[in-house]
């Protein structure tokens, strides 16, 4: 699950982690608020005025702008909130912003000049063990700084069975050049990210920038949260923070019937039960000359109503030309599933597309018999190969 800046920075500071303070506003007064109530505890008389999306890249898109006086806080406010911001991450439809956080300004002069640095949490499924990337050069442009120069991208490995230990969090702060009280900071800093990442289960933690400020304070300036869905049943207050406005309708519709659904880009929409088993499926078609449209994975418990849901969401997708239906019949028994295919089509009515049917499994040959004779326009298959070359004919 995705998160906002501003809930992550809310998460980063329950855990002691030191951020640029923000106060996230619906509308133009709300931002107008929070602007005087920042200058009245802070002390800050420049703003921010961030877009909250859950995509990358805002600062680059106009998502991102500083505003030196009330009334530019209030016209900056205005244009984005509403705006269709597209970002590199967004594609080029762009997402609607609703809100925007309206934070203090940390670029203020001092004894030596802020500095940006790029620190991300994530595990390292090649071994298994939480790392922490960063790199002494922050800001907009990471992504050229990971292909141009990859030797100013560091990682840092911790064993799950002790933690992240301190040599690590100072060996952090070493290579990224700092000494004296920003060195100290740093590594608190570290220590305190890493910890938040692990008290709520995230996948992933991105803060860009860290900021060393001109009094060599560390702070996080920006956040990007991503939680472990599976875990959310550990934290239900979390969970509530979902902002369903942010995904894909379709997923949602999806998730809300118990599909576990991923939009793609291709022309072969997907049915299949268990992960392994879709990820086969997308595999053969693309082997065979197709494109998959979707993952959807209807779980071992098909019966025709979910089939049938199954279908409607599919076919909301216009670039959809052909379905493949995939079901192993191991706890599902594939007669059932065969009836959820022939209850869908006449409940549905003229479906439009050619629908490819491979069933293995318990009562596969009842399924067969029973799809074949339903005198619907619905080819069967047996192999998997025999299935993919269906949907081959019928796309070409």
């Amino acid at each position: 699950m995705n998160l906002h800046e501003y809930q992550g920075k809310a998460i980063l500071k329950s855990y002691g982690v030191s951020i640029q303070e923000g106060i996230v506003a619906d509308n133009v007064e709300e931002a107008v608020a929070a602007g005087k109530k920042l200058n009245e505890e802070t002390g800050t008389e420049w703003w921010v005025v961030k877009a909250q999306i859950h995509a990358g890249g805002r600062g680059k898109g106009g998502g991102v702008k500083l505003a030196k006086s009330m009334d530019d806080l209030k016209e900056k406010a205005g244009e984005i909130i509403g705006m269709n911001l597209v970002t590199p991450q967004t594609g080029p439809q762009g997402k609607k912003v609703n809100k925007v956080l309206i934070t203090q300004d940390v670029y203020y002069p001092g004894e030596s000049e802020p500095e940006e640095y790029y620190m991300s949490i994530l595990l390292n499924r090649e071994t298994g063990r939480n790392m922490i990337m960063y790199s002494p050069e922050g800001g907009m442009d990471i992504e050229e700084v990971a292909e141009k120069t990859p030797d100013k991208i560091f990682l840092e490995e911790v064993d799950p069975a002790v933690g992240l230990l301190p040599f690590q969090a100072r060996k952090v702060a070493f290579n990224l050049g700092l000494s004296g009280a920003a060195f100290k900071d740093m590594t608190k800093f570290v220590t305190k990210l890493y910890n938040a990442y692990v008290g709520v289960d995230a996948s992933l933690f991105e803060i860009n920038p860290v900021l060393k400020t001109s009094d060599n304070k560390v702070i996080a300036v920006d956040s990007k949260v991503t939680l472990d869905d599976n875990a959310l049943f550990r934290h239900k207050d979390l969970a509530e923070w979902r902002d369903i406005s942010e995904e894909d309708p379709t997923e949602v519709e999806a998730g809300e019937a118990g599909l576990n659904y991923v939009n793609l880009d291709g022309n072969v929409g997907c049915m299949v039960n268990g992960a392994g088993l879709a990820m086969a499926t997308m595999d053969i078609i693309k082997l065979s000359g197709g494109e998959p449209a979707n993952f959807l994975d209807v779980g071992g418990t098909a019966d025709a109503e979910r089939v049938e849901k199954a279908f409607r969401i599919i076919l909301k997708d216009p670039s959809v030309k052909a379905i493949l239906v995939n079901i192993f019949g191991g706890i599902v028994r594939c007669d059932r599933v065969a009836q959820g295919v022939v209850d869908a089509y006449k409940n549905i009515g003229d479906i439009p597309v050619p629908i490819i049917v491979r069933l293995q499994g318990t009562n596969a040959e009842e399924a067969k018999k029973l799809i074949d004779e339903s005198g619907l326009e619905v080819k069967s298959a047996i192999l998997l190969k025999e299935a993919a070359e269906k949907v081959d004919e019928v796309l070409s």
